[in-house]
């Protein structure tokens, strides 16, 4: 089976620790008159370098199309189904870019989750979003309109052009 696999960029965790890196120097400096602010400072853009290393190690993809549908790691546990794909379309929120799912009621994860979860994706529907999103922000460069138009292609194709269209994307 086909399967396009696609990565976190790398540039993007090495750009993320070098942004982090100076207020991390001015906590330490900050350190010997005020203390509170100087380990708060450190405390928290220090972060950056555990996430970072994380991001520049892992190995896994983090979106997997193929002839079943999107496995999305930060989304899903499972695969979304094509033929549950509605409609897709881009969007983008504080300049980082998303793919917002369109599925049938019946199908979106929130009808097995507690109240809280049911509110959030509400919020999310609110700001123009779905409940279920793909995080394009940490993927290498990708064209989410391009992706889009795939998505939709793929969720009204027959079995065999969707093995057709997957190589098709594998080339370009």
């Amino acid at each position: 089976m086909t399967e396009i696999k696609l990565y976190k960029s790398k540039k993007r965790a090495i750009l993320v620790m070098a942004m982090c890196a100076p207020f991390v120097v001015l906590g330490v400096l900050i350190l010997g008159k005020n203390p509170w602010i100087g380990w708060l400072s450190i405390g928290f853009f220090g972060l950056a370098f555990p996430l970072g290393i994380f991001n520049l190690l892992d190995k896994r993809p983090a979106i997997v199309l193929n002839e079943l549908g999107i496995f999305d790691r930060s989304i899903n546990k499972d695969f979304i189904n094509w033929e549950l794909i509605k409609d897709a379309y881009p969007i983008s929120i504080n300049k980082q870019k998303f793919i917002c799912l369109l599925i049938d009621e019946k199908f979106k994860p929130s009808k097995k989750k507690g109240q809280f979860y049911k509110s959030v994706a509400k919020l999310n529907e609110a700001i123009g979003a779905q409940e279920l999103n793909i995080n394009l922000g940490q993927i290498q460069k990708i064209d989410e309109v391009a992706l889009t138009q795939f998505i939709l292609k793929m969720s009204k194709a027959t079995k065999t052009d969707k093995a057709t269209l997957l190589k098709e994307l594998e080339i370009a």
